[in-house]
């Protein structure tokens, strides 16, 4: 309760300003090691568990409404394993899939997949493992093409981009660098904001010069092992590479160069062709999910493309990515709207977004903008809410409850403001950090004003106590003044107890508890009763003692004067002497 709530409110608020702010820091992996990082991520995890749960609400509640259908999947699924055995497959199999994908005329074909090693299959591997009687058939062997040179030359004959993949160590089959298109960057150098891998794992070098592009398949840091976003451009070493998506739609373009606007505030946006796509400040985009059974539709099998089964319209002018997901083969991932997709459907939703234009950004400013908001609202509220000539302070006053309200409607506001934002801008505002803070900032000082009140009314109660008290020692001084008055004036049936010529009764009942008025009787002798009745002016104690003295006064005078007139004559000289006017 000190200082009305208002020092812990601010503490308060300077905590949610704090954590709001770590939650979204790009730590180092060291430094979050750290036990000081340990305890920054225990103090900001609240704020960012609430985001994530806010942003995935946003997706679940408004998921994308695919306008398009540019993406085909030919899926190495559970139908093509069946039929044409486990992967991996052979490369001139692989090498045959890329032809009969080719003669469809796709825009582009992306391979979500990487081919580092050599294939075992190869005829020249093959002889090589032959006995020694196998000789004439070991050389026959030897002079066929490798399937590396078959799908290299596939490769060639079909608009091709190659998968690779990033790592922060180094493998038995990682390189350093990648071959890839230059990227054509705009402003600042991108590197400092870029995530970059030092290693990366490839396909082979043959296979690398025989495809039109190469580009990393690697998706954002998982948040709960929910993929939230996605990277348009990346690094390897000191190199800056683009995403499959981005390099896909370059070679189906048939741009020269991906190209990345770089500002003073990290990457503003990656272009290709027409294409202007808006990024965060690291080069990722959100993702903007549908729910996969819209996109149920766009899955064909590689058993059925190798057959010759299929409609040749569902890859003619397409992006078509060729993907594993049969069982075990798949690398599965969860998205927002709560569903368990193959990692290729990924790729797939990035560039159907892309293509339909529906982008969602969390720019830069938008989290100085929710700290600007939740430092305004939060000093407000500490210096408006304590004060108890406020309207606040007269309302808990009146309905205590109302606080409860006052948090209810506040986060209402607030949360429906984050989801019309999304709605009608594709913003990701961070109604959940500020609900967080501003609610516990609210809540601080609605318990200190709770807490002055019940002490005033403690106060209150503890004077009506002490007043009750003094009244019921005041009343029964009174009742014992009131006793001693009527004590003090003569009894009739005590006093002429024996008398037979006349009889007397007499009452007196002050008004008050004691009063002024006065009787009193008593023989002057044997033949005469005296009978007196007086009226005090005012009432109460004061009165009573007016009252005491004249009696007192009137016996003693009596007993000396003996006459009734030079009695009152006396006796209104002695009452008049030391009487105040």
């Amino acid at each position: 309760s000190a200082g009305k709530g208002r020092p812990v409110a601010a503490l308060i608020l300077l905590w949610a300003l704090s954590a709001s702010l770590l939650s979204e820091a790009d730590l180092s992996p060291a430094w979050s090691d750290s036990w000081p990082g340990k305890v920054a991520d225990m103090v900001a995890r609240p704020f960012r568990t609430g985001r994530q749960l806010l942003f995935d609400g946003y997706q679940r509640t408004f998921p994308r409404q695919p306008q398009s259908q540019p993406v085909t999947v030919v899926a190495i699924d559970e139908k093509s394993l069946a039929t044409i055995g486990q992967w991996p497959w052979p490369r001139n199999r692989l090498a045959a899939l890329l032809d009969a994908i080719g003669q469809a005329g796709p825009a582009v074909v992306g391979l979500d997949m990487f081919m580092p090693e050599a294939d075992q299959t190869s005829p020249a591997r093959v002889a090589a493992n032959l006995p020694r009687e196998q000789a004439a058939l070991a050389n026959a062997l030897a002079r066929l093409p490798s399937h590396e040179t078959q799908l290299a030359a596939a490769l060639r004959r079909t608009p091709s981009v190659l998968g690779a993949a990033g790592f922060d160590f180094p493998s038995h089959s990682t390189t350093s660098g990648l071959r890839v298109t230059p990227l054509a960057v705009h402003g600042d150098d991108p590197l400092p904001w870029l995530r970059n891998f030092p290693y990366v794992l490839a396909s082979l070098p043959e296979l690398q010069a025989a495809a039109r592009g190469q580009a990393l398949l690697t998706v954002s840091r998982l948040d709960g092992g929910v993929v939230r976003r996605v990277p348009l451009v990346l690094a390897v070493g000191q190199q800056p590479v683009s995403g499959l998506a981005m390099e896909m739609l370059r070679v189906a373009s048939g741009s020269s160069a991906v190209e990345v606007e770089v500002g003073h505030y990290g990457i503003e946006a990656v272009r290709v062709a027409e294409l202007r796509v808006p990024v965060q400040e690291n080069g990722d985009i959100w993702l903007h999910f549908a729910c996969s059974q819209t996109s149920a539709a766009r899955y064909l099998s590689a058993a059925d493309v190798l057959s010759g089964n299929f409609d040749p319209e569902r890859l003619n002018g397409k992006l078509v990515l060729l993907g594993l997901t049969g069982s075990g083969l798949s690398d599965m991932r969860s998205t927002p709207l709560g569903e368990l997709v193959p990692g290729v459907e990924i790729q797939a939703q990035l560039m159907e977004s892309l293509f339909d234009g529906r982008f969602i950004l969390r720019p830069w400013w938008l989290k100085w903008l929710e700290t600007a908001l939740l430092l305004v609202v939060g000093s407000v509220m500490i210096w408006a809410i304590p004060r108890t000539d406020g309207r606040v302070a007269a309302a808990l006053q009146r309905t205590p409850r109302a606080a409860s309200w006052w948090v209810i409607g506040l986060n209402v506001l607030i949360v429906s403001v984050g989801y019309l934002l999304f709605y009608t801008r594709g913003l990701m505002f961070d109604s959940a950090s500020t609900f967080i803070g501003l609610s516990s900032v609210l809540g601080s000082l609605v318990s200190s004003a709770l807490i002055e009140i019940d002490q005033q009314t403690r106060r209150i109660e503890a004077d009506r106590q002490r007043l009750r008290e003094n009244e019921a020692r005041v009343a029964g001084e009174l009742a014992a003044a009131r006793r001693i008055q009527l004590g003090s004036l003569p009894d009739a049936e005590k006093l002429f107890a024996a008398e037979k010529r006349f009889s007397l009764a007499a009452l007196l009942e002050p008004a008050r508890d004691v009063g002024g008025d006065l009787y009193d009787f008593f023989m002057l002798d044997k033949r005469r009763l005296c009978f007196i009745i007086v009226d005090v002016s005012g009432k109460g104690v004061p009165a009573a003692l007016f009252m005491a003295v004249t009696r007192t006064f009137l016996r003693t005078i009596w007993n000396v004067e003996r006459d009734p007139a030079a009695t009152l004559t006396r006796l209104n000289n002695e009452l008049a002497h030391d009487n105040e006017p």
